[in-house]
């Protein structure tokens, strides 16, 4: 069985009635919901945690190693522009990770253009909503051969 952690950065928790317009009215309960029903039908399984803490985001790609994880789905908010101790991590573990934005993020802001993450991941989904969370869900299985 597949195993998936679905990781979510800061500011995600208000996902529903943070600003709707760029981000919809899916709740971050509500994305998650879907994911373990998407995983479950295909036969894996879905983790998720969501911190406004970096450190807490690093401990949990740190321990995803030896917990089993095939794959990451990460979107990590406003680290994915700050955040050199999350690349670090991500790339000494060697555990597959899957960068989503449900927002265009290179028609917003330019400080939001660049990631430190893009470079090292396996993939990256921008700009389709939540529905990028599943996207990057059924690469990830597609990827594993499940």
């Amino acid at each position: 069985m597949a195993r998936i952690l679905v990781l979510n950065g800061p500011n995600l928790n208000l996902l529903g009635t943070r600003e709707p317009a760029v981000y919809g009215s899916d709740t971050l309960a509500d994305i998650v919901g879907r994911l373990e029903r998407l995983a479950t039908a295909r036969g894996a399984a879905v983790a998720a945690l969501q911190s406004n803490a970096e450190h807490e985001l690093v401990a949990a790609v740190q321990a995803s190693k030896s917990t089993g994880t095939d794959a990451i789905i990460l979107n990590a908010g406003a680290f994915t522009h700050t955040s050199i101790a999350l690349r670090d991590a991500l790339a000494g573990i060697g555990v597959p990770f899957y960068e989503v934005h449900i927002s265009n993020v290179y028609a917003r802001e330019s400080f939001r253009h660049h990631s430190y993450l893009s470079a090292i991941a396996a993939g990256v989904i921008v700009g389709f909503g939540a529905i990028g969370y599943e996207l990057a869900l059924d690469a990830a299985l597609r990827k594993l051969g499940r």
